[in-house]
């Protein structure tokens, strides 16, 4: 019997993370899930996850941090390869730009965009070695094409960083087998979230997304029905952009 594929969801735990992961064990992947805070929280989702029939590992570690993500690659590969990354945590700033300060300016960028510079980092030897995997990075709506955004300038910044790695990872790893894409949220229904006031009249469709429809956009570039996509930046913010 093949042995199931195994994704690594960082920030995989609550919203959208969470999100990604219940589509992926809909899918048959057994579980890798970073969190870094909320350990009660954590276990709590574990049973909905595995009454999918997959195995679900939680692993507790600041992925800003070189150590933590060393050690969350060993354990997450103790007994099985990583075939899917997806680098979904990052802490969100809304400030204006004079009222920001450096150390601010380092939390949002390092959380965005060093995270995901940080796994890749770890992913892609293991990756390189089999000729085969997936890495799906989480940007914004923002990021393609940096607007001018108010109250927002670390966060627009980093997300475009994110992208700038998905376009160069898609083509320098592309030769090994390696596919890289990101994927652009809009206007979400998440706990905490920091809708602006009147957004949803902005927006086409007339509403907010759920976090389990930018799921699936995850799961279809992470499944070997996308196996000849990589670089793309696929945005789903219900025409908020156009």
């Amino acid at each position: 019997m093949e042995a199931a594929k195994r994704a690594l969801i960082t920030g995989g735990t609550a919203n959208l993370g969470l999100a990604i992961a219940r589509r992926f064990a809909a899918d048959g992947y057994d579980l890798v899930l970073n969190y870094a805070h909320d350990v009660r929280r954590a276990e709590g989702m574990r049973p909905l996850l595995e009454r999918a029939g997959v195995s679900v590992r939680l692993v507790r570690a600041d992925v800003t941090d070189p150590q933590n993500v060393g050690r969350l690659f060993r354990e997450a590969t103790e007994d099985g390869p990583i075939d899917v990354l997806v680098n979904n945590v990052g802490a969100f700033l809304f400030k204006p730009f004079l009222d920001t300060s450096l150390h601010e300016w380092e939390q949002v960028l390092s959380s965005n965009l060093a995270t995901a510079v940080l796994c890749c980092r770890e992913a892609l030897p293991g990756m390189r070695d089999r000729g085969s995997g997936s890495i799906v990075n989480i940007a914004s709506m923002h990021a393609e094409r940096l607007r001018a955004t108010p109250n927002t300038l670390p966060y627009a910044i980093a997300k475009s960083g994110v992208i700038a790695l998905s376009r160069t990872l898609a083509k320098t790893e592309g030769p090994y087998g390696i596919r890289v894409n990101a994927v652009c949220p809009g206007f979400l229904e998440t706990e905490g979230s920091h809708n602006p006031q009147g957004a949803r009249d902005r927006i086409p469709l007339r509403r907010f997304g759920r976090p389990e429809e930018i799921a699936e956009v995850v799961g279809f570039l992470a499944s070997d029905e996308a196996s000849y996509v990589t670089g793309a930046v696929f945005n789903a913010h219900g025409g908020a952009l156009l």
